[in-house]
């Protein structure tokens, strides 16, 4: 029996309860923890929101040479005592033991405070606090805390007028935040208070002293389209509230996390559980709230990883499937949008670059066919023979005018601005004929019509012109080889610009095999076909008029990283492929010079 006895002290004096040896120390601990001073100013605002304020403003400013930071409210106040007057001595003496944790159990709503640990986050911001409020007596009380001093000190005055609500004054504001201006606080609580402030109706503004200037906190709108088929997130301990937009790819989109409307962190992604997509895609904004999650007291952007976490990370996952379909949606929809937008770059590109080629040399842009009818599509109507087909002009299908529209204002040609010759180089043989057109056009590359006078002139050289004046003039070779430049000066007002166009009279053209010459079809579109470890790069199909890109090459992937760089890339494929179909038979070397030719004219005009 006393064995029995004995064993039982033993194990009882090996037990106990855990005690903090040093208050103060522990104090100081807490107080340090916040490390944010942005998120130790929302928690001052919070607590305006917890005592029902329906105004908060707050005020940067210096007085007496000290800068200072003051957050005026019209709520409920401290709690009062049995005097009247507020309780500070049970704020200052109730450090982890929050009031609001009572009125919480009693049923109380829309509370987010409960650590009982705000006011010390004044630390990381300034050196002194000073918080006012009236009692019933219309006499104010200030209660005054001194950072890294534990006591506190509560004075009294009379006056005249008392101020509804709570005033907290901290100052002076340490140095490292002195520079804190009026605009990162609207900012940062527009995010970080967002849902408490569209659910409490609380307006805070910011009156910055220093700057001059005023600002409004207006709860953070997201950008994009919301996803509305998202299914609901419920866990046994709530459900999880979750609003989320899709929007066009950027490194700085994120879903943040909340808890009962107060943001946690900016981005989900940051938890080790999130970080995959959907979450860290860049294609999603938007919020996560779940209001059962533990959050650290002291910093409060962090999550304790107990049971409702787990229960959180499932319930999410029902989710992410959706959003992992629709981001892919989204993808391919960039990916076509892309290939089209190239498209017409490249297009618009070698259409600049026949106004300074030979265009009986490039004859694979077959942009208008016989008699001026456009072709349709990617194909076209082969130009008759000895015809020159006329260059597409700027305007028309560029501008949507196709469907007889009418142009905007933005879209009518400015001032003249240059000229050019088309074709601006050309091989005619001795005695052969040859029609120019003159293309004036303001800054912006728009072909200028109304009140041009166009005059033609031989330059250099010998031949003849049919007209002088006009747009077009026909000029007929000399019966001796050599190099005639003509030249059109166009004026508009006081406006003059002059182009030239320089022509090579030969004895003997060079024939192209008629069994080989490809059809005149126009621009080809393009698509791609992932074929990794093969050495082509691009084919052309002329029966189908579409160029096919190898976008498993390396070299595709490399130019896909920047969309400029895959541009230029996709346009030396389409000259690689221009010049082969234009010049079956040549050399080696004939046709890597006809691809620098090429290629040194379109990337000119390539945007």
């Amino acid at each position: 029996m006393a064995k029995k006895s004995k064993r039982r002290s033993t194990a009882a004096a090996d037990s106990g309860k855990l005690k903090i040896g040093d208050a103060w120390s522990a104090i100081s601990i807490i107080a340090f923890s916040q490390n944010n001073p942005l998120k130790a100013i929302a928690e001052f605002v919070e607590n305006s929101i917890d005592a029902r304020a329906r105004n908060v403003t707050i005020v940067r400013g210096k007085e007496r040479g000290e800068p200072y930071l003051k957050i005026i409210d019209d709520g409920a106040g401290v709690p009062l005592n049995e005097e009247g007057a507020p309780d500070f001595k049970y704020v200052a003496t109730h450090i982890c033991d929050s009031v609001k944790k009572r009125f919480k159990r009693e049923g109380m709503k829309g509370i987010q405070g409960e650590f009982g640990i705000g006011l010390l986050s004044f630390w990381t911001v300034g050196e002194r606090l000073v918080m006012s409020c009236a009692g019933r007596d219309d006499v104010v009380y200030h209660m005054e805390m001194e950072k890294e001093k534990p006591g506190y000190v509560i004075r009294s005055r009379r006056v005249l007028l008392t101020h509804p609500g709570t005033e907290l004054v901290v100052h002076p504001l340490l140095p490292g935040i002195r520079t804190l201006s009026g605009e990162k606080m609207q900012n940062y609580l527009a995010s970080e208070l967002r849902d408490r402030i569209r659910t409490s109706g609380v307006k805070i503004e910011i009156k910055d002293r220093f700057a001059r200037k005023e600002f409004a906190v207006e709860p953070r709108q997201f950008e994009g389209r919301l996803i509305h088929s998202l299914p609901t997130a419920v866990t046994e301990r709530g459900e999880i509230y979750a609003e989320i937009y899709l929007h066009a790819f950027g490194p700085e989109n994120a879903v943040g996390l909340y808890r009962q409307g107060t943001r946690v962190l900016p981005s989900l992604a940051a938890l080790e559980s999130f970080q995959r997509p959907p979450w860290n895609s860049g294609y999603l904004q938007g919020m996560i709230d779940a209001p059962f999650l533990t959050i650290t007291p002291g910093t409060r952007d962090g999550i304790v990883r107990d049971e409702r976490y787990e229960d959180f990370v499932a319930a999410l996952s029902s989710i992410e499937n959706e959003l992992s379909d629709v981001i892919e949606k989204e993808k391919q929809a960039e990916e076509e949008k892309a290939s089209r937008d190239i498209l017409k770059s490249v297009q618009r590109a070698l259409k600049e670059a026949l106004l300074s080629l030979p265009r009986e040399e490039y004859d694979w842009l077959d942009i208008r066919g016989e008699g001026g009818r456009k072709p349709s599509g990617t194909g076209g109507a082969e130009a008759s023979a000895g015809s020159e087909p006329a260059v597409e002009e700027e305007g028309g299908a560029d501008l949507g005018l196709e469907n007889g529209g009418e142009r905007k204002f933005y879209e009518y040609a400015g001032p003249l601005f240059s000229v050019a010759v088309s074709p601006a180089s050309s091989v005619l043989a001795v005695g052969a004929e040859k029609t120019f057109r003159a293309v004036p056009r303001d800054k912006s590359r728009r072909t200028v019509e109304n009140d041009v006078a166009l005059t033609w002139s031989i330059k250099e050289g010998d031949g003849a012109l049919s007209s002088t004046a006009g747009e077009m003039t026909t000029f007929t070779a000399p019966a001796e080889p050599g190099i005639t430049v003509l030249s059109v000066t166009a004026v508009q007002g006081e406006l003059t610009c002059s182009g030239e166009a320089t022509v090579t009279v030969t004895a003997e053209l060079v024939k192209k095999d008629e069994k080989t010459e490809g059809p005149k079809k126009g621009l080809p579109a393009y698509t791609y076909k992932r074929a990794p470890g093969e050495l082509w790069r691009s084919r052309w199909d002329q029966s189908k008029n579409v160029i096919t890109i190898n976008n498993g090459h390396a070299d595709y992937l490399y130019a896909a990283r920047k969309p400029s760089r895959k541009l230029k890339y996709i346009c030396k494929l389409y000259a690689k492929e221009l010049v082969l179909g234009n010049f079956p038979g040549f050399s080696r070397e004939e046709l890597l010079e006809r691809m620098v030719e090429l290629s040194l004219y379109t990337e000119e005009n390539l945007k």
